[in-house]
């Protein structure tokens, strides 16, 4: 067997890890790379599990802490793992050149990749209630740039959330409903995105998203979705989500 066979057999062994990039909650990925690799191989990306900007009962009485637990270690770790495996699968076929499995590697990594990323927002633009017991700074409303932008293009504050958690609530089946910032108009919409990839508008940035699949509720909240989006304004870190609109 040649030596540039068992480069391409054995590249994930023999890759090395030489830079991070983070995704705003720390270090959740690293390039790898490997001057011994086939130049048709590229680079690849060890995305790793965020770690959360607070406790899992911070949320507390709001969204709970065996919910939040379960949803951060099991659920989000399962997109990261699955969208390394994906990835690593594409660059198996791209050193091997057999493309027999396309399909379903490019369907698993944006089904995961979608994941991983909207999850990792998610954590950030919560914040432990004002109204809860640790005082912090979720709720409320938000201000500067983005309370005008809101008023701008919904009507008011309220008649925005009325239009989001609406979308939240009728989401078919599971997925995310999602403030973004349509740049080419500098427009701010709400849209429903299917599982984590679908129905997605690919002119626009995510600043604010709820997760609605029932991992995200239901053992607090049952069947009653509506229930649980309503509750989740009073943990909306709004100055989050006015830096992510920038």
């Amino acid at each position: 067997m040649a030596t540039s066979d068992i480069d391409r057999r054995n590249f994930i062994k023999t890759a090395g890890i030489v830079g991070a990039v983070g995704l705003g909650l720390g270090a959740t990925a690293k390039v790898i790379a490997d001057s011994k690799l086939p130049e048709t191989l590229g680079a690849l990306t060890e995305h790793t599990l965020p770690s959360l900007p607070y406790a899992y009962n911070a949320l507390e009485p709001f969204s709970d802490e065996e919910t939040m637990t379960t949803h951060h270690s099991k659920h989000h770790q399962g997109y990261v793992d699955g969208l390394n495996k994906s990835e690593k699968a594409l660059a198996e076929s791209r050193a091997t050149g057999d493309f027999s499995l396309i399909e379903y590697w490019s369907k698993k990594s944006s089904f995961n990749g979608g994941g991983n990323a909207l999850h990792s927002i998610f954590w950030t633009v919560m914040a432990p209630a004002k109204t809860g017991p640790l005082k912090g700074k979720g709720g409320g409303e938000p201000s500067g740039e983005l309370s005008k932008k809101l008023s701008r293009d919904f009507g008011s504050l309220e008649v925005f959330k009325k239009q989001f958690s609406a979308a939240a609530a009728n989401v078919e089946g599971s997925g995310w409903a999602a403030l973004s910032h349509r740049k080419s108009d500098d427009r701010l919409i709400v849209h429903q995105i299917e599982n984590q990839h679908k129905l997605s508008s690919w002119d626009a940035t995510p600043i604010l998203v709820l997760d609605v699949w029932e991992h995200a509720y239901y053992l607090k909240y049952k069947n009653m979705r509506k229930d649980y989006v309503e509750a989740w304004w009073n943990v909306v870190n709004w100055d989050a989500v006015g830096e992510r609109l920038g």
